[in-house]
């Protein structure tokens, strides 16, 4: 069902985009109309097919694939720069004299800000700082640093030569622990012996550790978790581990499936923490659902990392994401608890981001003693 809105949303997109850049004199008056329209007849028949072949394939179907959703990205932008330009003049019934101007103007700020979202989708991702205080950490342990990484998408867009270069991002950051919180793949398993060998480079004294997320079960999840293990990373499915002296970290599987299905989505994190958390504690959870940041503050934990909501990725869609996630991204009190959730250092769909970039997050740790 999705799949069919996301293709009637594109189509419709596509023609209106056709229109209104055809209803300029610089176009109309140097391309007659029969070849214009054909051109965007056979377009759109690509974009069709590139979203059939998907982008998750690591052959040739990728380039059809990776078009038509960067396709789609573009057509966004200019629709909603377009139509912000036909609502001002009513759709060419008032303001005549500046509607052209309008419109050309349109097309300009549509292109502008999809070769921007094109830029902050493809760069580097930035690193971000948050000091968080936990009530129950040791002094001995304050000012400890971990690294959080989320939603990096590897596949067919971000291959093992990718991964190696946030690797090296990391380890500037000399972190203690490295924290993966999943959505490591975009469906499928990367494939490539190069991607252990990259992750194998991360230096954390205290280990990298990783939760699944719903895209590893889009593909073959163990195959996908045999993969990084491969390259040192451990996975907490419902389990915790006492990371440091006095510092308990707590990862669940994902809950995408359950959240589809209608189940309860707390099962997990209370056969993880059964009572509430002696020590400090941290969770990793994917996904940042309303009952499961209240169950777990209400078992103690002291901070909660999460990502999924990419931030929204392209505007405005973050106010979309915001009905289904509070807490799109950033840190927030729930009670007791710090609730981090990170935009991501990969993109899903179009590599395309508007405003922000990927992330990663440096983890200050204080006492709250």
């Amino acid at each position: 069902m999705f799949s069919i809105v996301l293709n009637i949303c594109g189509s419709l997109m596509h023609f209106y985009v056709a229109h209104r850049l055809y209803s300029l004199p610089l176009l109309r008056e140097r391309m007659s109309p029969r070849p214009w329209w054909a051109g965007a007849l056979v377009l759109w028949l690509v974009y069709l097919a590139g979203v059939h072949l998907g982008d998750q394939a690591l052959d040739w179907r990728w380039w059809p694939g990776q078009f038509a959703l960067t396709w789609l990205g573009v057509l966004f932008m200019m629709s909603m720069c377009l139509l912000a330009a036909d609502v001002l003049t009513g759709f060419g019934f008032w303001w005549r004299r500046h509607a052209r101007r309008l419109l050309g103007g349109g097309v300009a700020a549509g292109l502008l800000l999809s070769g921007y979202a094109l830029y902050q989708g493809m760069r580097a991702p930035v690193v971000v700082e948050h000091e968080v205080a936990l009530a129950g950490l040791p002094r001995a342990l304050d000012g400890t640093v971990l690294v959080a990484v989320s939603d990096l998408h590897l596949g067919a867009q971000r291959r093992a030569a990718w991964m190696a270069a946030r690797v090296r991002q990391i380890n500037a950051l000399q972190p203690a622990a490295v924290v993966m919180l999943g959505d490591q793949v975009e469906d499928e398993p990367l494939g490539e012996p190069a991607l252990a060998a990259a992750l194998r480079g991360l230096r954390a004294p205290a280990g990298v550790w990783a939760v699944t997320g719903n895209h590893e079960y889009y593909g073959d999840a163990a195959a996908t978790i045999a993969e990084f293990e491969q390259g040192g990373v451990r996975w907490l499915r419902d389990q915790r581990v006492e990371l440091l002296p006095g510092l308990v970290l707590a990862g669940v599987d994902d809950i995408g499936r359950a959240m589809r299905g209608g189940r309860g989505l707390v099962g997990g994190l209370e056969r993880t923490i059964p009572a509430p958390a002696a020590s400090a504690t941290i969770l990793l959870s994917h996904i940042p659902a309303g009952p499961m940041v209240d169950r777990a503050e209400t078992l103690g934990v002291d901070l909660m990392l999460s990502g999924h909501t990419h931030g929204g990725q392209i505007w405005p869609f973050d106010y979309l994401v915001r009905q289904r996630f509070p807490a799109v991204a950033g840190a927030h009190q729930v009670g007791a608890m710090t609730l981090l959730v990170t935009r991501g250092a990969g993109s899903w769909g179009p590599r395309m981001r508007l405003w922000q970039p990927g992330e990663i997050v440096k983890l200050t740790l204080r006492s709250g003693r």
